[in-house]
């Protein structure tokens, strides 16, 4: 299935107007594996109008790779495909190849990082033979990959291609709104809930099943015995790292709970010297966020030490909570099930305060007039002190506005008027005590955001001060395009 990507396919589409009518292009495209760049780029490509060669590299001898790679050009087989000696040979058959070619062809290079590690001088070879030949011959070369930290070094001043490089584009996860693709007859509890344990991967969205429900797709489909679910994230990890022993402590910890830097060092048995490196090399490859408290200005961000470490991965986290313990006891699914059973609400519940947070953002982004904030945002996020953790604010240091939100998830009956008004006073003297001038310059502004809706009371207590109501439905319809 090919879901949403208009963003991407307008990009390289752009890109290829542009190679129709000028020099080549040489763009890049990464991003961690099950994202559907293979589908994504295979997609562009057919409905392009040009020809397109699609290669993905293997592990195999580079000899090999460079045979296999001129018999997907040339449309030969890999039996009657030559020998070539070194890349510079190849590549300088392809100018040749190429040269030959009227109207301009795409050529995508999958997984690359794995043909650099085979020979290194790949693309150190192309450079001459781009310089040359190849930028002027109406091509649009795509060099992909899964490793993201290799496929960002291309673009960097010590590689042989930087200032070659025309287009780069990271793939990112599907959005929230496009679960409604794959799970069309789900509500939008059912769809959250969903979102809170895999996010937006779309081989792990296609990996479910849309007729069966939550409960069914958690205990027949990814607990089952064989699940892709159950060795992803180790498999993912042992891709790009070494001493996967510590890495496991460290999502571990902060899967659990744990997010300060002494509590992860000492839950993971770590040193807090080691642990550093652990930790940026994870922040490198997108698994793990450090975060600060939206309430800081940018003074106080830069020397901050009130840092707290997250997964950005919404499956990393139901795995290492739920499916890690649940192979190392071996214990029964109807057992594990029980655990998730009793647990995954506080675990939908932080899931939609991040909803909640991404649809203050998406509301910012659109037009003012349209907008149902009071205000504009500069910043949105989360904060905590001492005694102290407000989980949705946003903030606009320049006009002193603060809008201070609560999620309601885990409660069956509507919001009483008791939680607005804990909201407007006791949660508001508290976060004004870590305000500068304790607060006394801001404007509140507040929101709910509810699952079962409001008491009369209630939504009169917020209306009073000029709160915002944004229910289930609001919301999923905010958090589309």
């Amino acid at each position: 299935m090919f879901v949403n990507r208009q963003q991407e396919l307008a990009y390289f589409n752009g890109m290829l107007t542009q190679a129709r009518s000028g020099p080549s292009q040489l763009l890049l495209l990464y991003g961690r594996r099950r994202l559907g760049k293979t589908t994504l780029l295979q997609h562009w490509a057919r409905y392009s109008g040009l020809s397109y060669t699609y290669w993905q590299a293997d592990q195999g001898p580079a000899a090999l790779q460079r045979r296999n790679l001129y018999a997907a050009v040339s449309g030969e087989t890999a039996a009657e495909a030559p020998v070539m000696e070194n890349w510079s040979q190849f590549w300088n058959w392809l100018a040749d190849f190429l040269a030959k070619e009227y109207g301009g062809r795409i050529l995508i290079l999958d997984e690359l990082p794995l043909a650099l590690a085979a020979d290194s001088e790949m693309l150190s070879s192309l450079l001459p033979v781009w310089n040359q030949h190849l930028q002027y011959s109406n091509t649009v070369l795509v060099l992909s990959g899964s490793n993201v930290r290799a496929m960002e070094a291309i673009g960097l001043p010590d590689s042989p291609l930087y200032g070659r490089v025309t287009g780069e584009w990271q793939l990112q996860p599907l959005s929230f709104h496009t679960l409604r693709h794959f799970f069309p007859v789900w509500d939008a509890a059912e769809r959250i809930a969903l979102y809170s344990i895999v996010g937006g991967i779309p081989a792990y969205l296609s990996w479910l099943d849309p007729n069966r429900s939550l409960d069914e797709n958690l205990a027949e489909v990814m607990l089952a015995p064989g699940s892709m679910f159950l060795a992803e994230p180790q498999l993912l990890l042992y891709e790009q790292l070494r001493e996967l022993g510590s890495y496991l402590a460290i999502l571990r910890a902060i899967a659990t709970g744990h997010h300060a830097l002494s509590v992860i060092s000492r839950e993971s048995m770590i040193s807090r010297t080691s642990l550093m490196f652990y930790l940026s090399r994870l922040q490198q490859l997108q698994l793990v966020d450090r975060r600060l408290p939206v309430t800081l200005n940018e003074a106080q961000r830069q020397r901050s030490k009130r840092g707290r470490y997250f997964l950005r991965e919404p499956y990393f986290r139901f795995y290492f909570r739920f499916i890690a313990p649940h192979l190392q006891r071996q214990q029964p699914v109807q057992e594990t099930m029980q655990e998730i059973s009793k647990a995954l609400p506080d675990l939908v519940a932080a899931g939609f305060e991040g909803l909640a947070r991404e649809w203050i953002r998406q509301q910012a982004q659109g037009s003012q007039a349209l907008s149902p904030l009071p205000f504009v945002p500069e910043a949105v996020g989360t904060h905590w002190s001492k005694g102290n953790q407000a989980n949705v604010v946003a903030v606009n240091w320049r006009t002193r506005d603060i809008l201070l939100g609560a999620c309601d998830w885990r409660e069956t009956l509507p919001v009483s008027e008791r939680m607005v008004l804990d909201l407007q006073e006791e949660q508001t003297a508290r976060l004004k005590r870590d305000l500068p001038d304790m607060g006394e310059s801001w404007t509140f502004h507040y929101a709910i955001f509810t699952r079962v809706g409001l008491t009369e009371a209630a939504q009169a207590a917020l209306l009073r001060g000029g709160g915002l109501v944004v229910p289930l439905a609001q919301l999923e319809r905010g958090l589309g395009p």
